[in-house]
């Protein structure tokens, strides 16, 4: 069923139509009750900048890259995640600068991504985000980025919404994967677009052998055009699940593989496997205006809060 409805939401074919059509009444109430929620949200402001890296789009649009991108430039950065796909709940801190405080199950993969990638940085997850801001500010933090923040329309933050190269369906929930209706992104203050504003730049661990790709991420058709011509098999999770070794083992035996080919997100959740793993390193090249632009708010934040 998940792989159907990520068809009808990015790949639709003619019969697929039908159902969209069925299901935009139910889209134009989704997509109502989003509108009258954002605009009647009161936003708090927690007394420092905060960045928030979102999209409209259900699934993944470079979010977490470009977290790790943004994160990477500033000192005393926190940032907070809800923390999909983790086993834990409530607040929790996964690290705090740079010193990895949780593993990758009570943290979400995304999250201990984030944490790995940043030696400098803290990481914290929440369902209620504004305890996690609170936690960070406590903590020391100086600037806040809010990972998937975009729906969080009671924070008052700086949006940047990043938006894919293209959208063929573009309904909001159940008919297609928006999460809002597509004018929202006016209420942005940045939009940056795959394609325009940064690339997307895939790099794979050499490897002689055969590779069987094993991966637990949203769309995962979308890896297609940066696989080698040695991958020989595909198995696919849900997004954000974790992996069993002997069931990756069985799989690559009966694809013929030698090891396996992962994303950064699907390693972390590898990190005690035996079996051979080769990685797809993705990383984004964005413009130096949009950076830029993150710059000049964070500056005009503390010097109007400094007075």
């Amino acid at each position: 069923m998940k792989r159907f409805f990520e068809r009808l939401y990015y790949h639709p074919k003619g019969v697929d139509y039908f159902l969209i059509a069925a299901l935009s009444p139910f889209s134009l109430l989704y997509g109502s009750y989003m509108l009258v929620r954002r605009l009647a949200a009161k936003k708090r402001d927690f007394g420092l900048p905060i960045v928030s890296v979102g999209n409209l789009v259900v699934g993944g649009s470079g979010k977490t890259p470009f977290v790790i991108a943004l994160a990477s430039r500033y000192e005393n950065v926190a940032i907070v995640s809800r923390g999909y796909g983790r086993e834990s709940k409530g607040l929790l801190e996964v690290s705090r600068n740079g010193t990895i405080l949780a593993d990758v199950k009570q943290s979400g993969d995304e999250p201990m991504l984030m944490a790995q990638s940043l030696p400098n940085a803290s990481v914290i997850v929440s369902e209620k985000r504004e305890d996690a801001i609170t936690l960070a500010k406590e903590n020391g933090a100086s600037v806040i980025i809010l990972d998937d923040g975009f729906n969080r329309v009671d924070i008052e933050k700086y949006d940047l919404l990043l938006k894919p190269a293209s959208i063929p369906n573009t309904l909001p929930f159940p008919a297609g994967p928006l999460r809002e209706f597509s004018f929202s992104e006016c209420f942005a203050d940045k939009v940056v677009q795959e394609g325009r504003d940064f690339r997307r730049i895939v790099q794979v661990t050499p490897f002689e052998g055969k590779l069987l790709l094993a991966t637990a991420i949203a769309n995962p058709v979308r890896l297609e055009p940066y696989l080698p011509n040695t991958v020989v098999g595909r198995f696919y999770l849900e997004d954000h699940a974790y992996f069993d070794e002997h069931q990756l083992a069985k799989n690559m035996e009966e694809a013929g593989a030698d090891a396996l080919l992962v994303t950064q997100k699907d390693a972390v959740k590898m990190d005690r496997f035996k079996l051979p793993v080769v990685q797809m390193k993705l990383k984004l090249e964005i413009e130096e205006t949009i950076l830029e632009s993150i710059d000049s708010y964070i500056k005009k934040y503390k010097e109007l809060h400094e007075e």
